[in-house]
């Protein structure tokens, strides 16, 4: 590992970042094909937050939270400081301390595929994190890693200045080259979803919408009209 920490990443443009934040990790997963998905053990300590933001990203030792607060320096207001690390661990590298210093630089939120603690004053904060763990286990300065290179996170690689949009269905994370291709992409998906949520709230079933009747029969799917008792022990598969 190169031990650096650069000062300067290019972002996604502001409007591709406040339009995928608005669309959602489900809409924004599908929207890229099913890809860019942080594995589901990353949780957010409270529900109902959703953020999109420019990733600053820090590589970590386990248990060591050096290089968070060499991180907090590049963060700019918008951005979401993410953390891997280089090994397995739950440690409570971040708490509030470290929250209050990157809410002071206008960090929407942070990611990382450790641990965290002081939950309830975060909570109270209203400071937004997405984490792999709480533990109360500190953490030590001791091993330098690195800020603003690529890393892995949940097990999805993340560059500098990508987009991160994250909320109650997890974390997703968009190439910064092709945020406004998704931010496209996404908005049709939308649209079309609305359409289809309006005939279901009609009545309209999602068989006959997606005509799925064909292709039911032809994998096997019998429809039987006759009323069958399931306790009388005679009964026909």
């Amino acid at each position: 590992m190169r031990t650096v920490a650069y000062r300067n990443i290019l972002r996604a443009e502001s409007r591709d970042v406040e339009a995928l934040g608005k669309f959602g990790v489900a809409t924004v997963h599908e929207a890229q094909r099913r890809t860019g998905l942080m594995k589901p053990y990353l949780r957010p300590i409270q529900s109902g937050s959703a953020i999109s933001g420019c990733a600053v990203t820090a590589l970590m030792h386990p248990g060591d939270n050096w290089m968070i607060h060499v991180a907090v320096e590049m963060v700019q207001p918008g951005d979401v400081l993410v953390v891997g690390l280089v090994s397995d661990c739950t440690d409570g590298v971040f708490g509030d301390l470290l929250a209050t210093s990157l809410k002071a630089r206008g960090a929407r939120g942070l990611i990382i595929d450790c641990g965290v603690r002081d939950v309830s004053t975060l909570n109270v904060m209203g400071f937004p994190v997405w984490s792999r763990a709480i533990s109360a286990q500190g953490a030590v300065k001791e091993t330098v890693g690195a800020v603003n290179v690529p890393v892995v996170c949940a097990g999805a690689l993340v560059r500098p200045g990508d987009v991160i949009v994250a909320d109650d269905d997890g974390v997703v994370v968009v190439a910064r080259p092709q945020a406004a291709d998704i931010a496209a992409k996404a908005a049709e998906r939308e649209a079309l979803e609305a359409g289809k949520r309006e005939k279901l709230a009609s009545g309209v079933l999602g068989v006959d919408m997606y005509n799925m009747r064909p292709g039911l029969a032809e994998k096997g799917l019998v429809y039987l009209d006759q009323t069958v008792d399931w306790y009388s022990g005679a009964n026909e598969a």
